[in-house]
């Protein structure tokens, strides 16, 4: 593994060189999905934002869960911290480029963004693989096990390399909702069916990483995904129901106008 790229006197983290590439690769796909939504709007400026909010939400988030850790160390980031302040970022965004006439609105920037932020996930977590940040599994004879000898947390154990399983599981969870967001949905379907599908694949995935277990057999990442499928059942069924209720809305003023 190779955490920093030496140059001189310099030393460059892999997994800030591996996030700038997930940016790059969600800024991509947020931006087709603007123009497929003939939406106007800077795709990068959105990406920007919600990245340096989100890793700050990831790190803090982590030392809040981790007593003694520090703030300032290079490992260390918690997948629902950043999500919840991405989250967030999104919100305002969308809220306030509804304020400014591109009309897109807070639910419907976290639909637009939903297979941009998995695919940006996935490939964010070959950072993790690279710097060998303690992110991998438990040991494994499978033929595909690594060790990470020279890892940020280093391991000689040959162990489940859970980055490439998450990378794999963000690439076929933002593939599947781009082909959803191809056509007409309620307003926060595809946002509920992101938190549904992200939350599934992180508590899957826990079963065989290496952090502690704390309540009822599971990690705090596996409570947070419980949380995270649960709002996204919220969502979905909120949408449903709104979608339901405008079309019945929508139905009655037709027959009034046509009585």
């Amino acid at each position: 593994m190779y955490p920093f790229i030496h140059i001189g006197h310099f030393s460059i983290g892999t997994f800030g060189i591996l996030l700038w590439v997930a940016a790059v690769c969600a800024c991509w796909v947020l931006h087709r999905n603007f123009l497929r939504s003939g939406i106007d709007a800077d795709a990068i400026g959105v990406v920007a934002v919600v990245t340096v909010i989100g890793i700050i939400g990831a790190k803090l988030w982590h030392v809040a869960d981790t007593p003694g850790e520090h703030i300032f160390a290079r490992e260390g980031f918690a997948w629902f911290g950043g999500l919840v302040f991405g989250i967030l970022a999104l919100l305002w965004q969308g809220r306030a480029r509804q304020a400014d006439g591109s009309k897109i609105g807070a639910i419907r920037m976290l639909d637009l963004a939903a297979p941009a932020a998995a695919v940006g996930y996935g490939m964010g977590r070959l950072g993790c693989l690279i710097s060998g940040d303690g992110d991998y599994g438990i040991p494994t004879k499978l033929p595909w096990g690594m060790s990470f000898p020279n890892g940020l947390v280093p391991t000689t154990d040959r162990v489940h390399p859970t980055p490439i399983y998450e990378l794999i599981a963000g690439l076929l969870i933002g593939y599947y909702l781009w082909r959803r967001g191809g056509s007409p949905k309620p307003l926060g379907q595809i946002t509920g069916e992101y938190l549904i599908l992200s939350g599934i694949a992180r508590f899957l995935v826990e079963f065989i990483r290496i952090n502690p277990k704390i309540y009822w057999g599971m990690s705090n990442a596996q409570l947070a995904s419980l949380g995270s499928v649960l709002v996204g059942i919220v969502f979905v069924v909120a949408a449903r129901w709104w979608a339901g209720k405008r079309v019945g809305v929508a139905a009655d003023s037709v027959i009034e106008a046509e009585a």
